[in-house]
């Protein structure tokens, strides 16, 4: 793989890669799932500030496991993407560019990458302890109470990920 990008400039690559493609991504990703998305969209409802801004960020559909010794995270692989459906187009709309997870998503979720000139990434699934060699930094930045559920900014570094659905609406998951 020698496409790099670093998410500080997601709104400007985004657009230009293709389902299929291989990538490695570098710079800040925020994870976040089923709870930590609940959350967020409470706060949206209630007009209350969010732990990060929506605007050209980039979220990891995942729950880490505790830092290992020497390593600042424990097992960081993927979670079922679908299970953020209800909650992505909204901050998609909001200025979301870019999702990391695993599997397909649904008609909304495309429409509104499309709309939005957004990327969803695949991380491989049940690799979660080769993930966590790209992450650098970890810091806990929102609802704590939620454990491996909370909000974490990551610092990640050459992270090997897959296109799996582009703004054009290509998608690594369509029947050929």
């Amino acid at each position: 793989m020698s496409n790099k990008y670093n998410t500080a400039n997601v709104e400007e690559w985004a657009p230009t890669l293709r389902a299929g493609s291989e990538i490695l991504l570098s710079g800040v990703v925020y994870t976040a799932r089923d709870a930590a998305h609940k959350r967020i969209n409470a706060l949206l409802d209630e007009g209350k500030p969010l732990p990060f801004d929506l605007k050209n960020a980039t979220v990891y559909y995942a729950g880490p496991t505790p830092e290992k010794e020497g390593m600042p995270i424990g097992s960081c692989g993927p979670t079922t993407s679908t299970r953020m459906d209800v909650f992505s187009p909204r901050f998609l709309d909001l200025g979301l560019k870019c999702m990391i997870g695993k599997g397909n998503r649904g008609q909304e979720v495309i429409d509104a990458i499309i709309r939005n000139k957004a990327v969803y990434l695949c991380a491989i699934g049940g690799a979660g302890a080769l993930a966590a060699r790209c992450v650098k930094k970890l810091d806990v930045i929102a609802f704590e109470d939620l454990g491996c559920e909370s909000v974490k900014r990551l610092e990640i570094e050459d992270f090997p990920l897959y296109v799996g659905i582009d703004c054009a609406g290509g998608s690594l998951f369509a029947a050929k």
